[in-house]
């Protein structure tokens, strides 16, 4: 895995949770499709690549437990889930439920749609030991009939996995419609719609999948399909201009993709996704979540030095707080001694960085190709400047 990551020989990259190292394969993938676009035009390089972007589709619906006609590849995932979202009907008064720890984007455009439509966005309370609480969401489902439930499986400024497929189960039981950002799982946790219970599953390749900047993917249910939920923007891609007052949506996922998309990338997520495919997403989530361990564990043992990650279970991403020393003052020394790390401010997650009593976090989130050498490296540089 290392040799296929050429990234490792410069550095210990601890920033998974922001972009991991893509593999060998994936920039062969781009490169290849882009030469392919030098000599022969865009348009007619999209023509010649039909086998690989089929491929493509059936590796990240592989991924995701669905087939390939149940994908939707699009610019990011903002992108993803904005279509999902902009596929509901809605009307004043209407409830979309979420969780205290989605992502920020994600609980800014659920704000905007609250000032622009007048729906209410309520948030899920958590349970005493962190992440989303089951019983309070079936409260809120069977009181509200929400038109729209969305959870971040693994929010963006914690290690927490929300247990979205306790939701799922809730929402399949009371028809509710149900959104997982799975972002920050996709590459690895497992991932299945149908296990999960989701309707929408969004997700960026750019992360722990190792795939390419500026694309993502929307996986979705043959119930969304069959209900006809279509995106609030189509185009003549997502959809067939029949006539000159009417238009068909295509009948499958691709009725939330956009006509222009950047191809070369799209094929470098689908490597990406045949690539952890063949490595086996349980065996990477066994992995990072050693790696994780050590992680914490050393943390634990620094002065000044606090964990900020809470809940039953945790993954890759390891958040701290060490006093005296501002998070990325610590990124930038890190990345002097050839470690990459990232910070978070407040704005990236308010409420749980106001409730945990910080201003944000020194983020380290390790991938199945870091080294336990790498952990302890970092370990021993935090401990050296917390006694300085």
């Amino acid at each position: 895995m290392r040799a296929d990551t050429p990234g490792c020989e410069h550095h210990a990259h601890l920033n998974n949770a922001g972009a991991g190292l893509m593999p060998s394969p994936v920039l062969n993938a781009i490169r290849s499709h882009l030469e392919l676009e030098e000599q022969l035009g865009g348009y007619e390089a999209g023509e010649e690549c039909a086998d690989a972007l089929a491929e493509s589709y059936q590796a990240v619906g592989a991924l995701t437990g669905v087939p390939p006609h149940q994908i939707a590849f699009t610019e990011n995932a903002t992108a993803a889930f904005i279509q999902a979202v902009s596929s509901i009907p809605l009307e004043r008064g209407d409830v979309l439920l979420t969780t205290r720890n989605d992502y920020a984007s994600n609980q800014i455009q659920l704000l905007s749609l609250e000032q622009r439509l007048g729906v209410r966005a309520i948030r899920i309370p958590d349970l005493p030991e962190g992440g989303v609480d089951p019983q309070a969401a079936r409260e809120l489902i069977i009181r509200h009939r929400p038109r729209l439930v969305t959870v971040s499986h693994v929010p963006t400024n914690s290690g927490l996995v929300q247990d979205v497929e306790a939701v799922g189960a809730i929402c399949r039981e009371q028809g509710a419609t149900y959104l997982v950002d799975a972002c920050q799982s996709v590459g690895q946790i497992p991932l299945d719609l149908e296990t999960l219970g989701a309707d929408f599953l969004s997700a960026t390749a750019r992360k722990f999948l190792r795939g390419p900047r500026g694309c993502g993917f929307l996986a979705v249910s043959q119930r969304v399909l069959d209900q006809g939920l279509v995106p609030l923007f189509p185009d003549l891609h997502s959809a067939r201009w029949t006539s000159a007052d009417g238009f068909e949506p295509t009948p499958d996922a691709r009725r939330f993709e956009n006509w222009e998309f950047p191809l070369a990338m799209i094929l470098g997520m689908g490597a990406a996704a045949q690539y952890a495919l063949g490595l086996g997403v349980d065996k990477i989530e066994r992995r990072v979540g050693e790696l994780a361990g050590r992680l914490r564990q050393g943390l634990e043992t620094i002065d000044g030095a606090r964990v900020l990650d809470r809940g039953p279970r945790l993954c890759g991403i390891v958040t701290t707080w060490i006093e005296g020393t501002p998070p990325r003052e610590l990124v930038l020394k890190l990345r002097e001694h050839g470690v990459y790390a990232w910070a978070q401010e407040r704005v990236d997650a308010t409420i749980d960085y106001d409730e945990k009593g910080v201003s944000g976090a020194l983020r380290l989130s390790p991938h199945a190709y870091n080294t336990e050498a790498e952990i302890d490296r970092t370990l021993q540089l935090l401990t050296q400047w917390s006694t300085t």
